[in-house]
């Protein structure tokens, strides 16, 4: 069984090569980016006396109707047509007649569908930023209402100092700011205009590149055809980013799921983000979290394959670059559905505070403030260190905290081991608040963090 295709090659193409050359049910994602090309080619078109003003007025008033039979869902989708380009098209001559033909004068598909994909990215990225800012206001509307609320910081995860949960939250910010410049630092960088470049080696037509970018929202046209059409490395950084932000919030998940256990009980998600055992009556499952570290797997084989897809080609638009979209389209899926859902999932969550603070009780949190005290007496850290070291084994032989230790064990071990300091040092409460350098967990430093923090996210384009 075969196609029919005409031009250079009349001849009948093998239903499966339609199947391996057809990508419209996959491209047809790109369909208000490529209208929006298409209008601003048109246009240019017009600028450059190319299409009178008649033909012109006739191939925006096909588009718009296309625009809205796509929205209304009545557009056909044709897999003869291989694209989403040729969809379109043909549906604009189809309306208009013979001047739709002339829509394509001085374009390639190679420089079409480099700038569907440009703007599409573009959109996505602004998405993407707006839901990562989401679930950051989540962590500082919560970090700012458990700023009481003290817990261990861990480091192998094992107990290692007293902190306080708000300070911990904001570590999870922290990750995600870096995540949103790092889009849009991205998005800077492709924010170049392909159209005009052609098929490799630009267009005899007096089109006005300039123009055509800037009525696009681009910065600039790409400097060079051949690179215009035949590079994609603009969806390696951004997928590379999203694999980074989806790794960021498997990492947030997976303390989720563990302090959601009964044996850190620190938190208890809310129903509506749980989910039950279809055999196990009892159980309450954090699945939202467990979800986004798999998802975390899939972005990371997006931006696999994006890397690998150019990695021999020559320049010059290859076909392999078709593709390209579905692991950028599925990053970003995956991106937007992992951070709305655990945006949902903290803002209903609860920590238990009870919990947070018996951790404190335990794993001899205190230790480097007691090696401190002495440190501060003159004696040095190393041997500090290793006095304090003897204390925690003893205490853990008499199945004791370190705190719980005597004054007179606490002085036999030392003799500088004495006196209010030395109390003082053993109180987690102030240990936590002692450390009030930027970037400490002190009350009054994480409250100036979330405050800096809520300043720079109103900076970004959608807070203000």
């Amino acid at each position: 069984m075969s196609q029919a295709r005409g031009g250079r090659l009349p001849e009948q193409i093998s239903l499966a090569m339609a199947e391996l050359n057809t990508s419209v049910q996959i491209d047809k994602a790109l369909w208000r980016q490529d209208i929006r090309g298409s209008e601003a080619h048109a246009e240019g078109l017009l600028r450059a006396g190319v299409l009178s003003g008649e033909e012109a007025a006739h191939l925006l008033g096909a588009l718009r109707q296309v625009r809205a039979e796509i929205e209304a869902g009545s557009f056909r989708w044709d897999d003869a047509k291989e694209d989403v380009h040729m969809n379109i098209e043909s549906r604009v001559t189809e309306i208009c007649g013979a001047v739709g033909g002339k829509l394509h004068t001085g374009r390639s598909r190679n420089d079409q569908v480099a700038t569907d994909l440009r703007l599409w990215t573009r959109d996505k990225i602004d998405e993407t930023v707006l839901a990562i800012g989401a679930l950051a206001q989540v962590l500082l509307g919560r970090a700012t209402a458990e700023i009481e609320t003290l817990m261990p910081a861990y480091t192998h995860l094992q107990p290692g100092q007293p902190s306080r949960l708000s300070h911990h939250l904001m570590a999870w910010q922290e990750l995600l700011r870096r995540d949103a410049t790092r889009l849009l630092d991205a998005r800077r960088r492709l924010n170049e205009c392909p159209l005009g470049a052609g098929a490799v080696a630009g267009t005899g037509f007096p089109l006005d590149r300039a123009w055509v970018a800037e009525r696009l929202g681009f910065d600039h046209p790409t400097r060079n055809s051949v690179d215009a059409t035949g590079s994609r490395d603009f969806l390696m950084e951004v997928a590379s980013g999203l694999a980074i932000t989806n790794i960021h919030l498997s990492r947030i998940g997976e303390e989720v799921v563990l302090w959601s256990t009964q044996e850190f009980g620190f938190m208890s998600l809310s129903d509506e983000f749980s989910t039950s055992s279809s055999m196990m009556p009892q159980k309450k499952n954090p699945d939202v979290a467990e979800l986004a570290r798999g998802k975390a797997a899939r972005a990371v084989g997006a931006a696999t394959a994006l890397l690998v897809l150019e990695k021999s080609l020559c320049f010059g638009y290859g076909r392999d670059l078709q593709e390209d979209k579905r692991p950028i389209f599925d990053a970003f899926e995956g991106a937007l559905v992992t951070l709305r859902a655990l945006t949902g999932a903290l803002d209903t969550a609860t920590f238990h505070r009870a919990k947070l603070a018996k951790a404190l009780t335990r794993g001899h949190l205190c230790a480097t403030d007691l090696a401190d005290a002495l440190a501060r007496r003159g004696v040095p850290f190393r041997e500090a260190h290793h006095v304090v070291g003897g204390l925690v084994r003893e205490a853990e032989l008499r199945g004791v905290q370190l705190g719980e230790l005597d004054e007179a064990t606490l002085k036999a071990a030392h003799p500088l081991l004495v006196g209010e300091e030395i109390a003082s040092a053993l109180d987690p409460v102030q240990a936590v608040e002692r450390r009030s350098l930027i970037g400490g967990p002190a009350r009054p430093t994480v409250l100036s963090a979330i405050h800096e923090a809520e300043q720079f996210w109103a900076t970004l384009p959608g807070f203000a």
